[in-house]
């Protein structure tokens, strides 16, 4: 893959696994949390150095608002605890950090922490680290489309879909690579319209144990991959290109 590839390509991982690998420790479920906000550095670093375009990550869904108060506040807590403590990093290494979901159910700390973040590397050229808390991918096709007909601008399905693209991908673009550790093989509700052509890389790695060779092997694996968006490969047959696509 050469720099020209990856300064394009929008990685997206699913960070699952951190509870899983504490249970198997005799560990508390907030020690894998710890675990695993080590492994966001991990990543982040290495997406950095290989200067990868977009990385987005899967820090806290709508739904995580159904686990229990004690694990849900200390989540918060540890995102609001990594964005000040690697504040000066990712500025330092050129990152970008942006938080998409919503910011009115987090608390007031944590949604401070998210705009100094913001502000202090909003000049970041190496990386644009998208961090989705409290967020679901279809209240944010659900958003998108209902600002499309509240602004007058959209009167037929063709062009709500049009409007809704540009919304949701104005700034990241679409996935090209959807990771997912931990050994569950679903999307559960993130990048729902962006993933419409992701490649998917799935590993049985838990989150807190996963690495910079890791993150290399998902890449490399991506690279090997035939992207057909549909349409069929330059090397077929001209009787496969006459046959019908089922």
């Amino acid at each position: 893959m050469t720099f020209e590839d990856r300064k394009r390509l929008h990685v997206a991982i699913v960070m699952d696994g951190n509870g899983r690998w504490a249970a198997r420790r005799g560990l508390p479920r907030v020690a894998g949390h710890r675990a695993g906000a080590t492994a966001v550095r991990r990543v982040v670093e290495r997406a950095a150095e290989l200067e990868i375009g977009t990385l987005t990550i899967y820090a806290f869904s709508a739904d995580n608002w159904r686990r229990p108060a004690q694990e849900v506040r200390s989540v918060l807590g540890l995102i609001a605890a990594y964005l000040r403590i690697e504040c000066a990093r990712l500025r330092d290494q050129g990152v970008r950090l942006q938080a998409i979901g919503r910011r009115d159910r987090i608390p007031g700390y944590l949604q401070r922490a998210i705009a100094r973040t913001e502000a202090a590397t909003a000049q970041g050229r190496r990386l644009a680290l998208r961090v989705a808390i409290d967020y679901s991918s279809r209240e944010a096709i659900a958003r998108a489309a209902a600002g499309a007909l509240v602004a007058g601008r959209a009167d037929a399905p063709e062009l709500i879909g049009r409007l809704v693209s540009e919304e949701l991908t104005a700034q990241s673009g679409d996935v090209d690579l959807l990771i997912r550790s931990g050994g569950e093989k679903r999307l559960s509700d993130f990048l729902l319209w962006e993933c419409a052509y992701a490649e998917f890389y799935f590993t049985d790695r838990m989150w807190p144990e996963f690495d910079a060779a890791d993150l290399d092997e998902a890449l490399r694996e991506f690279g090997h991959r035939e992207r057909r968006f549909g349409a069929v490969p330059e090397a077929a047959s001209v009787t496969e290109q006459a046959g019908s696509v089922q």
